[in-house]
């Protein structure tokens, strides 16, 4: 393969995402970095790595922070997003230090941001500036749906890359990350996806001890992300164009986001695929928009309530539901012929009966803060690391999930793979159309089952 990714939407289309060494199994044989990292003596330690942050929301910042807080020389030398509010909070942010949120004292963030204004780029081609700028980590935080494009240009550059979850919107997003994440491992670049229950210790042992047979072998899973109102608000139409407009509110549009089945639940969805080192093969379920019906809150649904089958039988039940005044829940369990795991970023648990078989400390090292730590002593040691497998496996579980409560329908993962659908566009000017245009009375599209079609 040519060490340039050529690609649009068009992908090969073989399975990838094959069960025999998964991304989950992969990432669980290396070194989980904790407190001791502080003592590590890098290879390159006195190279500076130069950071740019693509996408400067709340993510992003904490993202960069984080970054900042790895050990050796390191700073954030370019910054971009759509929209230059947005890179001047989060720059503000980072240089004064107000990012420093987790459980590390050893950086000085503030002191590791250098960017001056000739290297702060704004508008729908400012990543390719900040990726130009000559750094060596890109940083992708923008919505889900620049996410191929954004890490097709900067492996392309040669760069190494922390991108956040999903890797995509659509399968045709999918195919062209693994394309671009092949090439990656020719290059020897490093690639780290912000799935960061592999890096939490709790959830590394006791998925460790599952496989190990402690719970018997699985029978069932069940995973949920059942919490209010999601942190994003709607934004003003005024005086921007439509895809400006669809591109502020981000999260309100399937093709920007993948509806909140994507963006965010993908995590509990990851940990079953983590469980049964695979992917489903099918998926059914139901969903709709019982409290955000207003055209402000675009195209998604409020709940999702899936049902996916894996290749030898195993269900996993799926929950997720953004919904005031209703029972809150963010957690996943495994089902097991001798035991039950009980898995949350409080505190993981393997119990048989009224006997504990294990239990895990609640004090551990901020799994954000490890997954940055794991990637950049790749990059200075040199030690391979690419998690875009189980990256790519958890996208690919979440869109033929939203498929099914979309349309009603059982929906076969090779099919959704397999197929034409791209939901995006790559335009980097404003004034482009944008993928999805509003109805006559403004409000738009929104998927009704047992009607709309998906495939």
């Amino acid at each position: 393969m040519s060490d340039t990714v050529t690609n649009t939407s068009e992908q090969p289309r073989r399975d990838f995402l094959q069960t025999a060494t998964t991304g989950a199994a992969a990432i669980g044989s290396l070194p989980l970095l904790t407190e001791s990292l502080n003592a590590a003596v890098h290879a390159s330690g006195d190279d500076v790595l130069k950071i740019a942050l693509v996408g400067c929301g709340g993510r992003g910042s904490g993202a960069a922070a984080q970054a900042l807080s790895t050990i050796g020389p390191v700073k954030l030398w370019a910054m971009a997003d759509a929209f230059r509010d947005r890179l001047d909070v989060s720059y503000g942010s980072l240089s004064r230090g107000l990012e420093k949120r987790y459980d590390r004292d050893a950086a000085d963030v503030g002191n590791r941001v250098d960017v001056p204004e000739e290297r702060k780029f704004v508008g729908l081609d400012a990543y390719r500036k900040a990726i130009d700028s000559g750094v060596d980590v890109v940083i992708i935080t923008g919505p889900p749906a620049f996410r191929p494009i954004h890490f097709e240009y900067a492996v392309n550059a040669g760069k190494n890359v922390f991108m956040e979850k999903p890797l995509a919107s659509d399968p045709a997003g999918v195919r062209r990350i693994q394309t671009a994440s092949e090439v990656a491992r020719q290059k020897g670049l490093k690639v780290a996806v912000g799935l960061q229950r592999h890096h939490q210790a709790s959830y590394v042992e006791a998925i460790d001890r599952i496989h190990r047979g402690e719970i018997g072998k699985l029978q069932s899973l069940r995973c949920y992300w059942n919490t209010g109102n999601p942190a994003k608000r709607p934004f003003p139409h005024d005086g921007l164009t439509e895809l400006e407009y669809q591109v502020r509110i981000w999260y309100f549009f399937t093709w920007l986001s993948g509806d909140h089945i994507c963006e965010q639940h993908i995590h509990n969805l990851d940990v079953c695929n983590w469980n049964m080192k695979g992917h489903p093969v099918t998926a059914e379920g139901l969903g709709g928009r019982q409290v955000r019906t207003g055209r402000e809150y675009g195209q998604i649904f409020d709940h999702h309530a899936v049902e996916f089958t894996y290749a030898d039988g195993t269900k996993m039940y799926s929950q997720c539901r953004q919904i005031p005044g209703c029972v809150r829940q963010v957690a996943e369990f495994a089902h097991g012929t001798d035991g039950v795991a009980d898995l949350s970023t409080v505190q993981c648990s393997l119990t048989n009966g009224d006997q504990t078989i294990w239990k895990s400390e609640r004090k551990a090292p901020n799994p954000y803060q490890v997954e940055h730590d794991v990637l950049f002593d790749a990059i200075r040691t040199g030690r391979p690391h690419n998690e875009v497998q189980h990256g790519a496996d958890g996208t690919m579980t979440a869109i033929p999930g939203r498929m099914a409560t979309y349309s009603g329908k059982r929906v076969q993962w090779q099919e959704a793979f397999d197929s034409d659908l791209r939901l995006t566009t790559d335009a980097e000017d404003w004034n482009a159309p944008a993928p999805i245009l509003p109805l006559e009375d403004g409000s738009y599209p929104v998927a009704k089952p047992g009607t709309t079609k998906v495939l």
